[in-house]
Parts: structure tokens; C-alpha cells; sequence
């Protein structure tokens, strides 16, 4: 018997050892992941840190850029470790990142001159107002697919070349370099050989031209940023460089990017225009792949980009929420009504309905379809009967409604109905919300059985580029949530949270 399991742990270990694995390394915005997806594309092996938000005035986030990187490689080695393989394993790395957070950092010594000003921020509302009114909104609109707001990253990089002292003139110099997350981490892993980004992320920055694919040049100027501090526009799918550092990394290629809801897109291998998933984040991102055509939303959505693989580009309808599960973090850690953020679907189900009350967790302002900057976080429907249980569900089913303004705007916009909603996402492990989230669609919601979606989406592109995934494919079956509320019930419930909305908006 003692030389049975001796064999079958030599076999387990030649099995594990000769496996090959793509590493996704997923930068999010509370913590940094990795991930290793053997070769049926699940995820093998799994680690995680947390790390520090910074708050320094009301509206403004950031994060410790130094912090990021050493957390992201410090979970990207311990996921090695507890494979017990050498990088030789590893066939190549696919990272995705938290989209328009924004660094700069000296190019010779690779240390940033501040800190990275968050996607969630909005301290550059009032030079987005001025933006608007020097009328660069249509502009920005045609050539970016985006409206003028504080989200997204130039005025942030602006922002922080006019905050710090000399910024200005060293960029102009051609000392500093700029970049959305991907590129701070590609520089650190390559010890400054490569100063690149995707195209799914350069979308983002509120500089780069979709139709051209290039920066472009008429918003650089009048941001003043220069095409120095900016990144090389690569492909998301291919060979960007090899690890340089000393690590246990070192040598593996670098093949994948892709900002983390499209790389979520193309994790749930939405591949085929008009298909859309929504993934229940920190934010609430929904896209709608639309192929290599550009819809113009007329109902407050985005035109960006999905992916570029060699030179073609794939387009996307994007609806962005900005505080979904950032709200059941808030019961957490702001009102401490639960100690861990699973207990919100527990104290929610321990009454049949939140009885009128609705939160709006306008925390930053409000997304799509209103694009308002200085709305603020409301609770209605208070009465003296009202718990903290209410307040769990309300909380929980704002995901929801702002789902359905979201699906509903790019309905009208595409001309399509959908037939099922593909979710994914931390929160979309919450069988409450996502029930609801079918009754108030009145449409099937879709939820793979691995969540890892955005992770795999960066692992799927790096795999692309080094073939090796023959068939790709999320593999794993779909659990299938019906609406089952009737249709007098959904409407009174979305009035009301449209009412709430309606109340919550600063003008």
C-alpha cells in the first residue's frame, strides 16, 4: 500500500510537471490576481492579494502604482510555487487590467512621480466642463467613441503633469513615460525594454482616434500631452516581449493584453456580433460585440474598442456602471451591516422584498446612460420599519436596475432583443441577485460555472498567439436563471427605481 501512493504521487507530479500553462496575471482594482490555466483552459492554480485605497479627498481615489506591481508580482510567483513548475511551463502570459487608471513615472528610473489616479476618480469634472464647453464634446465623441468625462484617462494624465512640480517640462523633455495599468506592468516585467498598450486599452484614454487606431493628435494638443510620454499601440493578441527581470517568470513571453471587460468578452467568447455579456465587478460593465462596425450610441453608451488581433480592430457597445459591487463592499466596510461581502445575498434573503426602498449608489457619480459627474449616493423609500436587511436587498437589486438602463439603451441603439444576458463576475455568484436580475430584464441571464472569465479572456488571447489552445472555448456549462416575475410587478418595481434616479441626478 505505502508503495501504491509513493507511485501515484511520482505520477501526479510527472503530470503536473509536464502540463504547459498560460499565465493571466489580472489587475483589478482592489486587488491584484493570478491565475494558471492548464491546457483544458481552467484555472489551475490561484492567488490573490489585496491592496491599499487612498482616498485623499471626497471623489478622489488612488492607488500606491509601486504597491500594484509588487502585489501583481508577488502573486504571479506564488501561483508558480504552488504548481511546483520553472517558467518553462509556462507558455506564455496574458494580463488584463483595471481600465483608465492612469501612471507616470520617470523613465529612467522607473519610479513613479505620483500616484495613480483611479478609473473612479473625479477630480477632472470641471476640466471636463470646460472641455465641453470649448466644444471638444462632438469631437471627442467622433473620434473616440467616448463622451467628455472625468472616467476615463487625459485628463488625469493632464492632471498630473500640471499637479506636479516640473512634470510639465521634464515630459516635454522626454523624461517621463504615461500608461493605463498594462503598460506600468509590461515596463516593470521587462526592466523598461517595452512601453506598450492594446488597443482595447488605449480606447479608454480618451486620446486614441478608433476609426485611425493612433493617438490622436488634435486631443494630445489640447491636453498638452506629449506622443512621448505615450506607450507604442500593439496588438492584443501577440508577442510584446519576455520577462527580463530576475524572477521565476523570467523568459516567459508576454502575449497577451487586454483591458478587463473586453478581455471578459472575449472570456465568455462573445466573438460573434450582437452577442453581449455584463460583468458584476466592481463596477457593472456591459459590452455588445458589434464586429468591425462602429455603432454611435444615441442613448448614452460607448463606442470602443473590443480587441485589435493583427491589424484588425473589433468594435463594441459598452455600458459602464461604476459602483456595483463597490456598493456591497460599502455595506461592509462603510455601514457594517455584514462582515463578509457573501453575507449581503444571506441577510437580503431573509425578507421576500425590499418593500419600496431603493439605493442608489451614485458614489462617483452616475455611468451610463446619464453620464452625470456630480450626482451623489442616495437611499429612498426609508420608512420607520425599514432594516438592515432592506437595505442589503436594496443595495443588491441596484445592481440590477442599472443593468437593465444599461441593456435597455443599447437595445434601442443596436435594433437587437436579446434572447439571454451572459454574466459574469465576482457578484454574479450571488444566486439572489442573479435571479432578480432575470425577473427585471425579463430575459434569461447566463452564468458560467468558472467566474474566471475576464482572466481566462487575457489567458485565451496570450494562447492565441503561441497556438496553444486548439479549440478555445469557456468549456465549462452554463447555469440558466428564467424570469419568472410577472410583467405588473417588474414595471412597478422599475418605475420606482427610475423615479429614484430621477431624484438622485444633480440637475
Amino acid at each position: 500500500m505505502y508503495w501504491k501512493l509513493i507511485h501515484c504521487a511520482v505520477v501526479l507530479i510527472h503530470y503536473f510537471s509536464a502540463m504547459n500553462y498560460i499565465l493571466a496575471l489580472d489587475q483589478g482594482t482592489t486587488s491584484s490576481r493570478a491565475i494558471l490555466f492548464d491546457e483544458s483552459q481552467q484555472p489551475a492554480f490561484v492567488a490573490q492579494q489585496e491592496f491599499r485605497q487612498f482616498y485623499p479627498q471626497p471623489g478622489w481615489v488612488e492607488h500606491d502604482a509601486i504597491e500594484i506591481w509588487k502585489s501583481q508580482l508577488a502573486v504571479a510567483e506564488e501561483v508558480i510555487q504552488k504548481a511546483g513548475i520553472t517558467s518553462e511551463s509556462i507558455k506564455a502570459i496574458g494580463i488584463t487590467n483595471q481600465r483608465e487608471t492612469v501612471v507616470v513615472w520617470d523613465a529612467e528610473t522607473g519610479r513613479p512621480i505620483h500616484r495613480a489616479i483611479v478609473w473612479q476618480d473625479r477630480r477632472t469634472a470641471e476640466r471636463c466642463d470646460q472641455m465641453k464647453v470649448d466644444g471638444m464634446e462632438p469631437y471627442i465623441r467622433k473620434a473616440t467613441g467616448l463622451v467628455c468625462d472625468a472616467y476615463f484617462s487625459g485628463t488625469k494624465i493632464s492632471r498630473i503633469l500640471d499637479d506636479v512640480p516640473g512634470a510639465r517640462e521634464r515630459a516635454a523633455k522626454g523624461e517621463l513615460r504615461c500608461g493605463t495599468i498594462d503598460s506600468w506592468l509590461i515596463w516593470k516585467l521587462t526592466n523598461g525594454a517595452h512601453h506598450v498598450t492594446d488597443a482595447s486599452n488605449a480606447s479608454r484614454t480618451m486620446l486614441f482616434n478608433i476609426s485611425e487606431g493612433k493617438w490622436d493628435q488634435k486631443l494630445l494638443e489640447y491636453l498638452d500631452v506629449p506622443n512621448s510620454l505615450l506607450p507604442e499601440v500593439v496588438s492584443s493578441s501577440g508577442l510584446v516581449g519576455r520577462v527580463s527581470i530576475d524572477s521565476p517568470l523570467k523568459g516567459i513571453p508576454i502575449c497577451g493584453i487586454a483591458g478587463d471587460q473586453q478581455a471578459a468578452l472575449y472570456g465568455q467568447q462573445c466573438l460573434v456580433p450582437g452577442e453581449v455579456k455584463n460583468t458584476y465587478g466592481t463596477g457593472c460593465f456591459m459590452l455588445m460585440n458589434t464586429g468591425d462596425k462602429q455603432i454611435s450610441s444615441q442613448n448614452g453608451l460607448l463606442t470602443t474598442v473590443a480587441w485589435q488581433i493583427d491589424d484588425r480592430i473589433t468594435y463594441a457597445l459598452e455600458g459602464s456602471v461604476f459602483v456595483a459591487g463597490a456598493a456591497i463592499q460599502w455595506l461592509r466596510d462603510g455601514l457594517k451591516i455584514i462582515d463578509e461581502s457573501p453575507d449581503s445575498e444571506w441577510l437580503a434573503s431573509k425578507i421576500e422584498s425590499s418593500e419600496g426602498v431603493y439605493v442608489v449608489p451614485a458614489f462617483v457619480g452616475l455611468g451610463a446612460p446619464y453620464w452625470d459627474m456630480y450626482a451623489k449616493g442616495a437611499i429612498y423609500g426609508l420608512t420607520r420599519g425599514t432594516t438592515k436587511a432592506h437595505i442589503a436587498r436594496a443595495t443588491l437589486e441596484s445592481l440590477a436596475y442599472q443593468t437593465r438602463d444599461v441593456l435597455d439603451a443599447m437595445q434601442q441603439d443596436s435594433g437587437l432583443n436579446l434572447s439571454v444576458l451572459k454574466a459574469d463576475g465576482g457578484a454574479s455568484a450571488n444566486e439572489l441577485l442573479m435571479q432578480f436580475q432575470a425577473d427585471i430584464l425579463n430575459t434569461n441571464v447566463a452564468r458560467p460555472e468558472v467566474l474566471e472569465t475576464t482572466a481566462l479572456g487575457a489567458a485565451s488571447l496570450a494562447a492565441r498567439a503561441v497556438n496553444a489552445w486548439t479549440n478555445q472555448s469557456t468549456t465549462s456549462d452554463m447555469q440558466i436563471f428564467n424570469p419568472e416575475m410577472d410583467d405588473d410587478k417588474r414595471q412597478e418595481l422599475y418605475s420606482g427605481w427610475k423615479d429614484a434616479i430621477r431624484r438622485t441626478m444633480s440637475s
